[in-house]
């Protein structure tokens, strides 16, 4: 989609003891989701929207928390600027690439540690299965590819400002590291054996830089809300590559029943540059997507929930055609220790 990687804040406060905390609004995102860099097209459409958004990321109490979430999208729906395009409407052979297909099947293990009420970080290992086939300009026959494995890592830090029970405030900061492997090759069809396109591969191959903002509130008794920002930017290009440059935007509001079921309600916006250099696919990158993302919090036992969200894209905006995806579903399970 899970998964803004960068952290995505929600208030989350238990039912029971109405404690402070925040949920990663992915993921970016998640996702992340969706994973790591966000991403809709061909440039990066093996990435998570807004792959962190579920994930757990701020504490009231000194602790260690942990988390594993997977999350399932595909992208099929081929666009272009604000509108779908029919892939039969191609003549084939033809001058532009026509992507098919990325089925994308993450799963994140997320810890966060809090040192104290201020100071706290976080990791998010990935781990991606993407499939994808399209049809490369000159062809007549779809290429595909298929991997699995290690994606890139992220480390945020955060510091919360004059928090209490109510309200409070806080600064994200981080890096995403190059740990995903950046030289696959398509494995069948006419360019077998050929590079896959740099935005469809495990990992950027780039350091990026994370810097955020959250607020958090609670209106009253039974509502808490937050919203959140958290800009990503590689420091480099790396083998005649750079990712694009983004900016995560989020907010939610979840209900504070006494059941052991908490609905919440999350919009998450990205806002997506082109990617650079030689190996980037510039004409086919860079997007602005706003998603309403539904989910419930299930209280399972002392100390243990699980997690369901749907996320709905409600206006995508893309350059060139890109494939995106009609949903992303993200499930998981959240234990604190």
């Amino acid at each position: 989609m899970n998964s803004f990687v960068f952290s995505n804040g929600l208030v989350s406060v238990s039912p029971k003891s109405y404690g402070l905390r925040f949920i990663k609004a992915g993921a970016v995102g998640l996702i992340a989701a969706a994973g790591v860099s966000s991403g809709y097209g061909c440039s990066v459409c093996g990435c998570s929207i807004s792959s962190d958004w579920a994930l757990q990321g701020y504490a009231e109490k000194p602790g260690l928390q942990a988390d594993v979430r997977y999350e399932y999208y595909e992208q099929k729906d081929l666009r272009s600027g604000t509108g779908s395009v029919e892939k039969g409407s191609f003549a084939l052979p033809n001058a532009q690439e026509v992507q098919l297909s990325t089925i994308n099947r993450n799963v994140w293990l997320g810890l966060d540690y809090a040192a104290n009420a201020d100071w706290g970080v976080s990791v998010q290992l990935p781990y991606h299965d993407r499939g994808h086939s399209t049809i490369v300009d000159g062809d007549t026959a779809a290429s595909t590819s298929h991997a699995d494995g290690l994606g890139d890592v992220r480390v945020l830090g955060r510091y919360q400002f004059s928090h209490d029970r109510d309200s409070g405030w806080g600064v994200q900061f981080g890096l995403k590291l190059p740990t995903g492997g950046f030289h696959q090759n398509f494995d069948g069809g006419p360019q077998a054996g050929t590079p896959l396109d740099r935005g469809l591969q495990l990992g950027t191959g780039t350091t990026d830089a994370l810097a955020g903002l959250a607020y958090f509130g609670r209106p009253a008794e039974s509502v808490g809300w937050f919203a959140q920002a958290l800009v990503q930017k590689p420091l480099a290009a790396r083998e005649d590559f750079r990712p694009a440059t983004s900016l995560n935007v989020n907010a939610g509001v979840r209900w504070l029943n006494t059941s052991r079921f908490t609905p919440e309600l999350q919009v998450n916006a990205r806002f997506e540059g082109r990617e650079g250099g030689a190996q980037a696919d510039y004409d086919n990158s860079g997007a602005t997507v706003i998603n309403v993302s539904p989910g419930v919090t299930v209280d399972v036992v002392r100390n243990v929930d699980v997690f369901a969200f749907v996320q709905v894209p409600v206006y995508q905006r893309v350059n060139g055609l890109q494939l995106m995806p009609e949903r992303l579903v993200s499930v998981g399970l959240r234990w604190r220790l």
